[in-house]
């Protein structure tokens, strides 16, 4: 009788034993966030990644009766904060909130990352933001196609600005470049506000970047708009043409803010991030303060998040590789 209940006994721990790794995440997921949570922007503050995020953390933080620190951490296009996310604990308690760079793109420009993008847990889109043709006010262009003409005519004698080398405005004139055959000189910057400064100014001719950095400029009738590299036309500048509209259908180039979690992050909390975050961006408070900033919300499900940047990936490495774009 004894041997039998000893049994037993045996056969309930070796039970317990083998439920135990399987119990514990389910009961640290039904109690998740059991703290603060950390959104890291791999950008400094103040910028559109910066403000975006901490828009929707602040509405986050109210529905997880948790804080939301949003936490900066800039260097090397975004590498940093992105390989802090990256090695962060798998717990949900940190986030990563990014723009395309750490995503999509800085793999094909530097010779290595300390991070494996492809492992990211993709969580949702947060916004889109569409790049637009800036112009200065006096360039004799007053559309894509007239700039298209223009530089045909005066091959060289055009120059294009980027917030640096390797940033999406960078590639996105390399792109427009690349599908019209024109010839222009590259001058970057320090960032999109240098950059749209000296355009107000008349030192440089164009910039292929986010509307929502230009867009003030336009209102203020110190630089035009003329054309936008995007599907359709944006709710914020409702009156300038799409990409096919200027006969350019495939220069699709935007900015856009995506929330991932580190690798090996539940599946059952992605998808309560990914719920609560689409939540918060039907608000209409967010919805205005998105479009104030130029940001078309989006909150898509984490199977069309990971889809969207695989494609974002592949059509920004084709950019880059035309281009012969590399950074150290």
């Amino acid at each position: 009788m004894i041997g039998i209940c000893r049994a037993a006994a045996l056969a309930v721990g070796a039970f317990m034993a083998l439920a135990a790794p399987v119990s514990a995440p389910v009961s640290a997921q039904q109690g998740w966030p059991q703290k603060p949570v950390r959104m890291i922007v791999p950008f400094p503050g103040g910028g559109s990644n910066d403000t975006l995020c901490r828009i929707v953390g602040d509405k986050l933080a109210a529905a997880w009766n948790q804080p939301v620190i949003v936490d900066n951490r800039p260097g090397a296009g975004g590498n940093v904060g992105a390989e802090i996310a990256f090695h962060a604990e798998p717990d949900g308690h940190t986030l990563l909130c990014s723009p395309p760079g750490p995503l999509a793109i800085n793999h094909n420009l530097y010779k290595s990352i300390p991070y494996d993008w492809s492992k990211f847990e993709p969580v949702t889109v947060l916004a889109i933001v569409p790049n637009v043709i800036t112009a200065r006010l006096d360039l004799p262009a007053n559309s894509a196609q007239e700039l298209i003409a223009y530089a045909k005519t005066n091959p060289g004698k055009l120059t294009f600005a980027s917030q640096g080398n390797g940033s999406t405005s960078h590639l996105s004139a390399e792109m427009f470049i690349h599908m019209t055959g024109i010839d222009m000189v590259h001058v970057p910057y320090k960032g999109e506000g240098p950059a749209l400064i000296d355009i107000v100014a008349g030192r440089v001719d164009i910039f292929i970047g986010n509307i929502a950095a230009a867009l003030r400029f336009e209102k203020m009738h110190q630089v035009k708009f003329l054309g936008l590299a995007a599907r359709s036309r944006s709710p914020v500048a409702p009156d300038v043409p799409d990409a096919a509209e200027i006969g350019l259908p495939d220069l699709i180039a935007s900015a856009w803010f995506a929330i991932v979690a580190p690798p090996g992050t539940p599946a059952a909390i992605v998808q309560k991030v990914n719920a609560d975050t689409a939540a918060a961006l039907k608000l209409p408070d967010v919805r205005a303060k998105f479009l104030e900033q130029g940001a078309e919300p989006q909150g898509d499900s984490s199977a069309a998040t990971a889809a969207f940047i695989k494609d974002e990936e592949a059509r920004w490495r084709a950019v880059i590789k035309a281009a012969e774009v590399k950074l150290e």
